[in-house]
């Protein structure tokens, strides 16, 4: 018999670790295969909360916000390419030239976890691949839409929210709710509302921890 399992995977499209935890993630997932039975649920967290709408210079900003040296980011992002070649997803911090404000990202994710699971994940990868992969604007309304086209959502629902405040209260709550528990850094996985497991941790990391807690449960 499988061990119904909740996960909560707080993170924000605009953070590359998030991307490659959830990579390893998943396939700690496929490893543990039917003996566990998991509820995925994607929640916000905003890593720039205050970007403006048309961003900024991906470097300037980190060099601003961490005192990187242009040096210093160059390796970190050959650092995060590789992991990520490690599990099947492809950087290119070439074209990763701006950093985004996440927010309307955050509110139709919110929205495709209403639709369900299978929904919420395609979105949530869809919105790091055109990130990430192909250096897209994802505080765009227009390039939203068109990466939720490509999920194969429902591209006028999805304009109706963009176009209102619809999700935006929602959102809010939750960010302030992982904030009040703590979580300060994503991407951060937190099992059945009592196991963290904060960083983009290893393959071998998650599939440990899914089973001690499949075990004990």
């Amino acid at each position: 018999m499988s061990t119904r399992m909740k996960i909560d995977f707080v993170s924000d499209v605009a953070c590359p670790w998030c991307a490659v935890g959830l990579n390893a993630l998943q396939q700690a997932l496929a490893r543990v295969g039917d003996e566990v039975e998991v509820y995925l649920r994607f929640q916000p967290f905003e890593l720039n909360p205050g970007m403006p709408a048309e961003g900024q210079d991906a470097v300037e900003h980190l060099v601003e916000k961490y005192g990187s040296t242009p040096e210093q980011i160059r390796q970190n992002g050959k650092a995060i390419t590789d992991r990520g070649a490690e599990l099947g997803f492809r950087f290119d911090m070439a074209k990763r030239s701006n950093i985004y404000n996440t927010f309307d990202a955050h509110r139709l994710l919110h929205w495709a976890g209403e639709l369900g699971q299978a929904q919420q994940l395609a979105l949530k990868k869809a919105l790091f691949a055109a990130y990430f992969t192909d250096g897209r604007n994802v505080s765009d309304p227009a390039e939203l839409l068109r990466v939720v086209d490509e999920t194969g959502l429902d591209v006028e629902t999805a304009r109706l929210v963009l176009a209102s405040d619809q999700y935006a209260a929602e959102v809010r709550s939750q960010e302030a709710f992982f904030m009040g528990q703590g979580i300060r850094a994503v991407p951060a996985v937190v099992i059945n509302d009592r196991h963290l497991i904060s960083g983009g941790q290893p393959v071998e990391v998650f599939e440990r921890a899914i089973r001690q807690i499949a075990a004990q449960a």
